[in-house]
């Protein structure tokens, strides 16, 4: 669990240093490339996708040793990291309702703590690993033509695909058994993984570019933390300490609907950068 509220520190941290050096960089012209081009050359963007590195291998330790639905409340609760980083970093105001929110989602991990067991111990079957990468697939293909999509219902769609998509990252790394390239590379999670990650972060782009950041970290956040929950008990065999299901059942419920109240926080709050920090 430390691993998984690690890795959660990690990815709601790089989300305020990136916000910020994103709005350094956009007091330049050029396009796309140029702004990430001067984003580079900033510190905080770089210290970001450090702390991305180094949340993903946290990640992936915790699905190594612990239930799917801890790991996937645990990183939903990056939301709340990112607030309280938010409110020291750029002076951002969180109602009290919003520092209340941060307080349920402590809770609710704190009962996932007292609650989860060892990571399940049955290895996924190959149907279901053709299963994720067919999943992948089909979230890739959502991407690809996000662009084409309008409605108010658009947002929710694309924050929910991109939850489906590091769903996938998060069963796929369960059932990848070897690292040894010659299963490695024949392993149909292997490729899920890879197609899930990068179609997610796609989604994700188009959904907080093109539609409410609210919205859309809510589909993120539902999208992420319950198909994957089902599929480590039903067929991972995930399991809780006995006799404490309901509080797990309860912690779980309890982290995620605190996460969903802080879902603004899904790209980190605006505000003013001084022009003399852009050439830093």
């Amino acid at each position: 669990m430390v691993c998984a509220l690690g890795a959660a520190v990690c990815f709601g941290t790089a989300t305020v240093l990136q916000a910020v050096a994103a709005r350094s960089a956009a007091t330049g012209g050029g396009g796309e490339a140029a702004l990430l081009l001067r984003a580079l050359r900033q510190w905080r963007y770089l210290a970001g996708l450090a702390l991305d590195g180094l949340g993903f291998v946290f990640q992936i330790i915790a699905l190594r040793s612990i239930p799917i639905y801890a790991v996937a409340a645990a990183l939903a609760s990056s939301l709340a990291v990112t607030g309280v980083v938010a409110a020291r970093l750029l002076k951002v105001r969180l109602s009290g309702t919003e520092w209340g929110a941060v307080g349920v989602v402590c809770a609710g991990l704190a009962m996932l703590g007292l609650a989860s067991g060892a990571e399940g111990g049955r290895h996924g079957s190959t149907a279901l690993k053709y299963a994720m990468l067919a999943i992948a697939v089909v979230v890739l293909l959502l991407g690809l033509f996000a662009g084409r999509w309008s409605g108010r219902g658009r947002a929710l769609a694309l924050g929910l695909g991109a939850g489906f998509g590091f769903g996938v990252v998060e069963v796929s790394v369960r059932l990848i058994d070897s690292l040894a390239p010659s299963e490695l590379f024949t392993n149909p999670a292997t490729y899920a993984l890879v197609i899930g990650g990068g179609a997610a972060f796609l989604l994700l782009t188009s959904a907080l570019q093109r539609g409410s950041v609210t919205t859309a970290t809510a589909g993120l956040v539902i999208g992420e933390t319950i198909g994957p929950a089902a599929v480590g008990v039903v067929w991972l065999g995930d399991r809780t300490r006995d006799g404490l299901a309901w509080l797990a059942v309860l912690g779980f419920l309890i982290a995620v609907a605190g996460a969903l109240a802080l879902a603004r926080f899904g790209e980190a709050p605006t505000t003013d950068v001084p022009t003399t920090e852009a050439a830093a």
